[in-house]
């Protein structure tokens, strides 16, 4: 299985993400960072998921699906690599800096993790994961459901260092990203000689939906609200996909595309049932398909 190119990492806050965090903690930008009104705050950023927002967890496991080696971390400070599938910063990292909260977001198992890190967030995923379990299974990484019980884990220890009140105001006020899905639509459709039936049936699309939908209420049950949950990206123009099914020309392949734009339109319509369900939250979801097709 291969995890995404570094050139699918963010580089910068993108226009659309900050509109959808004006969407989500009614704040107005300002010229470097995001400045909230005096009753709003955000105390963490917490983040699940895949190699685009893994900031290191993957260094600590024994999986193949690692990047602490160089070229990656070359414009990182100090030029470190630091298990970020990136040459630098990436997603999460940006955004923290932009509410002001840290310049970077470390990994949950990474030992040397100090308790302020807790109380301004973490990252739990993991590269080359997904929704689905089966995913995970090839290259040995952290699940979906695992990085949930991390999660877990990790109130318990905000519970022992601020007590239950401050803990449920940091997960209420926090902002929970969740970012991943094409590693589970590239197992299945990279040389899948079955996997036009499996678009077909929909039993493929609506098992990552029904995953994903279970993993945003448990994170709700747990305490959070405001909830970023992100689209597939347009996965048949990674380089293994085209690669493989782009023929010569190495072209986009169509059928990668078509499973993740079949996966987001459902996603999404789940993401609308759940605000609505869901009483007191911010449920946001995230279109990355477009704006990295015109790439």
């Amino acid at each position: 299985m291969q995890y995404l190119s570094p050139s699918f990492i963010f580089s910068k806050i993108p226009p659309f993400l900050s509109i959808v965090l004006l969407l989500m903690i009614e704040a107005s930008p300002g010229a470097a960072v995001v400045k909230l009104p005096p009753n709003v705050t955000v105390p963490a950023i917490i983040a699940f998921g895949d190699s685009i927002v893994d900031t290191g967890n993957n260094n600590y496991i024994e999986t193949l699906a690692k990047c602490n080696f160089p070229p990656y971390g070359k414009d990182f400070m100090g030029g470190i690599p630091t298990g970020r599938f990136s040459n630098g910063r990436i997603l999460t990292d940006f955004l923290a800096e932009e509410l002001s909260i840290k310049q970077y977001v470390p990994a949950y198992l990474d030992p040397n993790l100090k308790s302020e890190d807790l109380l301004t967030g973490v990252c739990f995923a993991s590269g080359s994961s997904g929704y689905d379990p089966f995913t995970c299974k090839t290259e040995n990484v952290i699940p979906i459901s695992r990085q949930l019980e991390y999660f877990i884990e990790y109130i318990q220890k905000l519970k022992q260092l601020v007590g239950e009140e401050k803990t449920q105001f940091i997960l209420a006020n926090s902002v929970f990203i969740i970012l991943t899905g094409e590693n589970d639509i590239l197992n299945t459709c990279v040389d899948n000689p079955f996997r036009q039936k499996l678009l077909n049936d929909n039993f493929f699309t609506d098992r990552l939906v029904n995953f994903a939908s279970s993993f945003i209420q448990a994170l709700y049950m747990l305490g959070a609200r405001r909830i970023s949950v992100f689209s597939a990206l347009p996965i048949g123009c990674v380089p293994v996909a085209r690669t493989i099914e782009g023929g010569i020309l190495r072209e986009c392949a169509t059928i990668d595309n078509l499973a993740a734009q079949l996966f987001n339109s459902k996603l999404s319509a789940e993401i609308d049932y759940l605000a609505s369900k869901l009483p007191t939250s911010t449920l946001v979801y995230i279109d990355t398909y477009r704006p990295f097709l015109d790439i």
